[in-house]
């Protein structure tokens, strides 16, 4: 005998066994018992959530010689038939395939008949959205009045798609997407009766990857279990099979990106990639998780609506202290456009990069929660002691409030949007530095060298060496790695044989770093061919 998947073995047969509609269920046996049943019946709501299966209990029940109080009996006559498929008083039809007039037509000319046995016959039309106008038109006067012994229920995933006319004739039941905590509470049954282990933590997260649909979750159980037959099916072998990425990597994502370390994003999704986890559902995942950790910076109350073991909790609780909910916002936008880009894109790797870019640098945005994200950065580096230069050589304060002309702006930035005053004085040590840069940097070991051969040299306060960067790797580098910056002060300090300390500040422009700091290079140039 072949295999049937569990969806199809396991599809209920009476109102009883139906999971998460229990507001449909209660109604519709109510009309059952109370004699009170409608005409035409619309079922809506998302795949997966019973639509078809309560239209197929509803008409055994209205037709079954000894119902029961949770509906057909399942064992006369009638029911076996319908069971079966062999009953002329259920009709079930594809609309997707059967969408045109002529196909409506034919319904409404059999409608005149009475069933052979029954009380009913019954019309299932599935996805019905996918009728054609012409065919709606065709289905109206029929819907509106049928005989007396006919019953139309029509199921649709999109309901928004049907004629206000076709609505208007229809009691309407909207099928909720069912919770987690359902979902998993069936499958534990399933997994009791097919005598397969399964952990509890890897069916919450095929619950949880179902959306809110009981077919999506045991086809997903009936993969997992296929794949790792005969042994017990873990947390991680459920990740293995899906193609997913524990909430680990997801706390370590989070952490780079609150230090903007754009290289240890790219290296994270680097171990993704090579570890075939499918970048659709990492981009799914990673935007329920920060939907967490937003729920869990708002309130101190949610742990029931948040799905998680309590150690994955009190991590979470942990990190939402290190982020701003305005921060989460932002992210989850991106994460979120990133979803519907990257379904149908052929280059998925750069496209979760680029968001990733985004989360770290938040100067390639203008909404208004990047420019929150700007000015907390700006706060960030007052903090630590690094004085940040705005544009036109004014100097930004903690909440973005610039210093007007004549104030001091920082290391050898300028005033009043005008070219900062050439020092009075350069120390030798850094003229002999500044001299003999380009021999320095080509003695420098990769990849050190490439990103010193694009630096700037100015003049700080307290008569520092100020090395200038382009915004970006080549800042972080130094910046996010202070043995890199500890480094290049040894070797400078070998080179001059003098304590050097570098202070070290970034542009994203060159037009910037020209209206904001003195060019060494070029000062002491000129000075030695003035000498000459």
């Amino acid at each position: 005998m072949s295999y049937t998947a569990l969806y199809r073995k396991f599809r209920p047969d009476t109102f009883a066994d139906v999971k998460g509609q229990d507001h449909i269920v209660t109604t519709l046996k109510n009309q059952i018992r109370a004699d009170r049943i409608g005409h035409a019946y619309l079922f809506t709501g998302t795949r997966g959530t019973g639509k078809t299966t309560v239209a197929k209990i509803f008409a055994r029940a209205v037709n079954c010689e000894k119902p029961t109080e949770d509906g057909p009996c399942g064992s006369c006559r009638i029911c076996r038939a319908i069971a079966a498929g062999a009953s002329m008083n259920v009709i079930e039809i594809d609309a997707a395939s059967n969408n045109g007039v002529d196909n409506i037509r034919e319904i409404v000319d059999e409608v005149s008949y009475s069933p052979p046995e029954g009380k009913y016959k019954v019309y299932i039309i599935d996805e019905v959205h996918m009728l054609s106008i012409g065919a709606f038109n065709a289905l109206l006067k029929t819907l509106e009045e049928p005989p007396s012994y006919v019953i139309f229920i029509l199921a649709t995933t999109e309901v928004h798609k049907l004629p206000i006319t076709i609505l208007s004739r229809c009691q309407r039941y909207d099928f909720k997407r069912i919770s987690i905590e359902t979902i998993t509470g069936r499958m534990q049954e399933l997994i009791a009766a097919e005598q397969v282990q399964v952990e509890d933590k890897a069916l919450r997260y095929i619950a949880k990857t179902a959306d809110g649909s009981m077919r999506d979750a045991l086809s997903l159980l009936d993969q997992c279990i296929a794949f790792h037959l005969g042994r017990e099916l873990t947390y991680d072998k459920v990740l293995d099979v899906l193609g997913a990425v524990d909430t680990e990597v997801f706390s370590r994502l989070l952490r780079y990106v609150l230090e903007r370390n754009v290289l240890g994003c790219v290296s994270l999704l680097e171990e993704i990639v090579m570890q075939g986890r499918e970048l659709s559902q990492f981009v799914t995942d990673f935007t329920w998780y920060l939907r967490n950790l937003m729920l869990v910076r708002s309130s101190d109350d949610l742990e029931d609506v948040i799905d998680m073991s309590s150690d994955n909790l009190a991590r979470l609780k942990e990190e939402a202290q290190l982020i701003e909910t305005e921060q989460i916002i932002r992210y989850i936008r991106i994460f979120s456009e990133l979803s519907g880009q990257i379904k149908y894109a052929s280059q998925k790797r750069i496209l979760v990069e680029i968001a990733l870019i985004k989360l770290c640098k938040p100067a390639m945005e203008t909404t208004q929660e990047a420019l929150l994200d700007r000015v907390r950065e700006v706060e960030e580096k007052l903090e630590n002691g690094v004085i940040v230069a705005g544009e036109g050589g004014y100097a930004q304060g903690a909440y973005g409030i610039e210093a007007g002309p004549g104030y001091a702006c920082g290391d050898g930035a300028s005033v009043g949007g005008q070219k900062a005053p050439l020092p009075k004085a350069i120390p030798d040590d850094i003229r002999k530095i500044v001299t003999k840069w380009p021999s320095i940097v080509g003695n420098a070991d990769n990849p050190m060298k490439q990103y010193l051969k694009t630096a700037k040299l100015s003049l700080g306060t307290d008569n520092r060496l100020l090395m200038v960067l382009e915004d970006g790797l080549t800042s972080d580098y130094f910046t996010q790695h202070p043995e890199n910056k500890e480094m290049l002060e040894r070797m400078l300090s070998d080179f001059s044989g003098k304590e050097v300390e570098v202070t070290i500040q970034t542009v994203t422009t060159r037009q910037e770093f020209e209206q904001n700091y003195v060019d060494l290079s070029q000062v002491i140039h000129m000075e030695i061919e003035e000498e000459d």
